[in-house]
């Protein structure tokens, strides 16, 4: 029953992806209103644009059909330049899911140029006072979203063989870690510092208060320290990941799809799909990860409770007709009233990836 569910998703999100593509073509949005892709609104500053890319690219990864494939490459190709964007934190989201998947596949030494590029870049946002990668706010904010683009400079530094690159990257890890990790497991959005590089706050664009619990940063958190444990080996880096997990798991019960903040008093929507889609990705690939077997039947049981979840018509759009996303009740920025319980594009890119990789076990199960 699994597998089936699985398959029919990923048909559906192919069909959905491929609509989008039809309908509009080359644009790559960042959230729906009324279920719709095309509108004008903030999308701030671009980090959403790798994504169709990304998709494309497992789709043809699990389907070998070239017509995804000839896609893939001209949206990532739409993309070319920014890997010397210097004013965002999002080069990892941006190249990591399309050039890095396109490399993979092909093995091609130019592409791969781009990504390492794009990991040097991204590392130019170290603060030597602070010892973190500044957000794209400015010099004295870091982002907790940020250790999900932390992996592009481990790997340029592991590919260059480049030691400055490496501490870079664990340090910014080891930084957040000491200040925008709780010792409960939950997470911080922000950390502002002094000139100097003094810690000063904590602070938020995105959840309730700058003290409480940000599903989606929470999910990031998990995935990202995840990530860069996966490359520099550091004990500390999955210790802080089951702690962001475990954190998730006692606040989430039943489906294991979380609100956009669990401080939240009476929160309007109950469900954030985006923040539970990342989520499930995390917990994925902490159970290969973790020392522990008990924590490994626990995140691959979360990581399909939640998938459950996401793969029913209560989230995903497969029985509403005129809906043009994959996952419904998503949101972008509650706050500012941007994209609120609607699709969202990293959603859907990790909804996708992380559903490619369950069916991959699935059919040799």
């Amino acid at each position: 029953m699994r597998i089936e569910q699985y398959e029919q998703a990923l048909d559906f999100a192919q069909r959905q992806v491929l609509k989008l593509t039809n309908d509009h073509p080359n644009l790559r949005p960042c959230y729906t209103e009324q279920g719709k892709w095309d509108h004008q609104g903030d999308s701030w500053t671009n980090w959403c644009d790798g994504f169709p890319a990304g998709m494309m690219w497992l789709f043809y990864e699990m389907t070998k059909d070239d017509l995804w494939k000839d896609k893939a490459v001209n949206y990532s190709k739409l993309i070319i330049g920014r890997e010397y964007d210097r004013d965002v934190h999002d080069l990892g989201f941006l190249f990591w899911s399309s050039w890095k998947r396109w490399f993979d596949l092909t093995g091609d030494n130019e592409i791969k140029e781009v990504v390492l590029q794009a990991g040097r870049t991204q590392a130019l946002r170290y603060q030597k006072g602070g010892k973190y990668l500044a957000s794209f706010i400015g010099q004295n904010s870091t982002f907790i979203d940020i250790m999900m683009n932390i992996g592009i400079i481990f790997y340029a530094a592991a590919e260059d063989g480049d030691q400055d690159l490496r501490d870079i990257a664990l340090q910014h890890c080891m930084t957040t870690r000491k200040y925008l990790v709780r010792g409960d497991g939950s997470t911080a959005h922000e950390g502002i510092f002094s000139d100097e590089g003094e810690f000063l706050r904590e602070g938020t664009h995105q959840g309730w208060r700058p003290d409480s619990s940000w599903a989606r940063g929470q999910a990031w958190a998990i995935y990202g320290f995840g990530t860069a444990y996966s490359f520099a080996n550091h004990e500390a880096l999955l210790t802080t990941a089951e702690q962001c997990a475990d954190f998730y798991i006692e606040r989430t019960p039943g489906p294991g799809v979380p609100p956009n903040d669990w401080d939240e008093p009476s929160p309007t929507n109950l469900h954030e799909s985006s923040a539970a889609a990342i989520a499930a990705g995390g917990f994925w690939r902490l159970a290969r990860l973790t020392q522990s077997q008990s924590k490994t039947d626990s995140y691959r049981e979360i990581a399909f409770r939640i998938m459950d979840a996401l793969t029913g018509t209560a989230f995903l759009a497969i029985d509403n007709p005129d809906w043009e996303g994959i996952l419904m009740h998503g949101t972008y920025h509650e706050n500012n009233g941007l994209g609120v319980d609607e699709s969202v594009m990293w959603g859907e890119y990790f909804f996708v990836e992380t559903l490619s990789e369950m069916l991959k076990e699935l059919r040799v199960s």
